[in-house]
């Protein structure tokens, strides 16, 4: 019998099967009995694994990004925001890159620096980049993460 595609059925194996049941003692019905079709299927195998870890390694790595914007807190209204800018966008670390930047007014003619910057999660903790701006004793009172969001 043929399938609609004009393929021959698989009908023609199966025919002897029963034929082995009868004498099942030495016939694994599960295994290959045949060392060398198990080797052939080894092998097989090992080429398909090795063109796929081929294929995933030429794809680029989605590298994981957060965008963080942070709260620069000054410790007062005579804080020099361009001495304090130029402090922060002055650290630099392998996946840090420094965005934009404004100062937004909270009273009494204070103002804070929001600033952006766009970080590499593998490579630079947000933790530790706050950290390095609250050293900056001379400007910065305090500094805290306003937003952040996974590109």
């Amino acid at each position: 019998g043929s399938l609609e595609g004009g393929k021959p059925a698989a009908a023609p194996a199966k025919a002897a099967a029963p034929a082995a049941e009868e004498d099942d003692d030495d016939v694994d019905l599960f295994g290959s009995d045949d060392e060398e079709e198990s080797e052939e299927k080894k092998r097989i195998t090992e080429e398909r694994l090795k063109a796929y870890h081929e294929k995933k390694a030429k794809k680029p790595q989605v590298i994981a990004k957060t965008s963080v914007l942070f709260d620069v807190k000054p410790w007062d209204d005579e804080t020099d925001h361009a001495k304090m800018l130029e402090a922060c966008k002055g650290i630099e670390m392998d996946g840090l890159v420094w965005g934009a930047s404004k100062l937004v007014p909270i009273g009494y003619g204070i103002k804070k620096l929001q600033i952006m910057c766009t970080v590499e999660d593998a490579k630079v903790s947000i933790e530790e980049l706050g950290e390095k701006m609250e050293e900056f004793e001379d400007y910065v009172q305090s500094v805290d993460v306003a937003a952040m969001n996974k590109i």
